[in-house]
C-alpha cells in the first residue's frame, strides 16, 4: 500500500520536533526519524493499528508512538496519514476529512 501524508500531519510532525528540538535537538530528529520509520509499516500491514475509540469506523485507525497518536484512514490501495496528536489533546472530526 502506498502511503500519503496530509499537509495537517506533516505540520504537526514538524511542530512537535521543534517543540522537541527547544530540549535537545538530536532528540527531535530522532522522534521524527521514529515516527516516519513506524508509519512506514503501515505499508505491509496497513490494519495493524486501532480503530480509532471516538470515531468508530474500521477504515479510521490509529497507531500510537510514544505519547503521540497517527491517525489514518485506510482506503483502497493507500493509507492516508490524516494527523499526529497528542494522546491528551482531543480529537477533532475536522482533522479526518
Amino acid at each position: 500500500m502506498r502511503i500519503v501524508w496530509s499537509p495537517l500531519a506533516l505540520d504537526r510532525v514538524g511542530e512537535i520536533s521543534d517543540y522537541i528540538a527547544r530540549e535537545s535537538v538530536s532528540a527531535a530528529r530522532n522522534w521524527a526519524d521514529s515516527i516516519f520509520a513506524k508509519v512506514k509499516r503501515l505499508e505491509r500491514f496497513p490494519k495493524s493499528g486501532r480503530a480509532v475509540p471516538e470515531i468508530r469506523r474500521l477504515s479510521i485507525r490509529e497507531i500510537i508512538h510514544g505519547d503521540y497518536r497517527v491517525i489514518y484512514r485506510i482506503k483502497r490501495e493507500q493509507i492516508a496519514i490524516l494527523t499526529v496528536r497528542h494522546g491528551k489533546q482531543e480529537l477533532s472530526r475536522r482533522e479526518l476529512s
